[in-house]
């Protein structure tokens, strides 16, 4: 890779994204396109490369690429907070968003690796297949379903590769707020020397994949042979009472879980990604399980991260 464009670069996903991709590729121009609604330039410090302050749903930005080349396009810019209830505005930022994208790949004859989601399934309770998709609880699985059915219209045009990032933790993501993972919501309480609010009673399960291994998941992204759209996930469900046992283990905590009854109905009381697909088209295994992860968060970022801030 020599010139990539990173959209939603300043988030979550996106700025571990930028940064690995300087690393495993020390050459490469890269480029980081965010709005930073729900970021921060805090996640980009140290970061080389360009980084344009730009709305993926408008055109404009379309204008700063006329005369530059772009070869690889990881398309995360998105609203991502579920709780956003104005359908006209997620599904026209999340969509139109993406159609901007696709139609600056078609003239620079991009590859795009885009980031659909785990919300496109609804509420199963078995093993998510990518065939089982268009089932969403809420506007925001409805917003990235849509975005699915919009590359099926550029398959033939474009090598495009839709990602269904299941539940994502770990560093660079507390600029998220309301829609950080619930590893991060329940580590902060812990840190803050309150019991972890869970819904009852706790055994609600979701396939929790740790940030290192889905920007793993997505450079692998590259590989697959042909146009395709992939579960990105551990492949195994873990309890929210598990995670809190996990982040106890972290942060050398012993608090119990104070539940309380859950009041959405369009909440998914289960999901784990089915990974047969992921493996046979990019060979993508999870290195961490959640708990590992879990670990490697709570020990190596949260705990030194509170304990600074404690200190000033």
């Amino acid at each position: 890779m020599k010139h990539v464009l990173v959209t939603g670069g300043s988030g979550f996903i996106g700025s571990n994204l930028a940064f690995e991709i300087e690393r495993r590729f020390p050459q490469a121009s890269v480029i980081v396109l965010d709005d930073f609604r729900s970021s921060s330039f805090k996640n980009l410090v140290g970061f080389k490369g360009e980084v344009l302050a730009c709305d993926c749903a408008q055109k404009e930005w379309l204008e700063i690429f006329k005369n530059r080349p772009c070869e690889v396009i990881f398309h995360l810019a998105s609203i991502t907070d579920t709780t956003v209830l104005d359908e006209k505005k997620m599904i026209f930022d999340n969509v139109e968003g993406f159609r901007n994208v696709l139609e600056l790949a078609l003239t620079k004859k991009s590859e795009v690796i885009y980031a659909s989601s785990a919300g496109v399934y609804g509420s199963q309770d078995t093993p998510m297949k990518e065939e089982d998709a268009g089932k969403p609880n809420n506007v925001y699985g409805f917003s990235k379903w849509v975005m699915d059915q919009v590359a099926r219209v550029y398959e033939g045009k474009l090598k495009i590769v839709g990602l269904r990032y299941f539940n994502v933790f770990g560093p660079r993501e507390s600029f998220k707020g309301a829609a950080a993972s619930m590893t991060y919501q329940l580590a902060q309480q812990m840190l803050s020397g309150k019991r972890p609010r869970i819904f009852k009673w706790g055994e609600q399960r979701r396939d929790f994949i740790y940030v290192k291994d889905a920007v793993d998941a997505t450079l692998r992204a590259r590989e697959a042979k042909r146009n395709v759209t992939l579960n990105i996930g551990t492949g195994q469900s873990t309890s929210f009472n598990e995670v809190i046992d996990a982040l106890n283990e972290g942060l050398g905590t012993r608090f119990e879980p104070d539940y309380f009854d859950n009041p959405y109905d369009f909440y998914q009381d289960f999901t784990q990604a089915d990974m047969t697909r992921t493996r046979h088209e990019i060979g993508f295994e999870a290195k961490f399980t959640t708990r590992e992860g879990i670990l490697d968060y709570a020990r190596n970022y949260l705990l030194p991260r509170y304990n600074k801030v404690a200190q000033v």
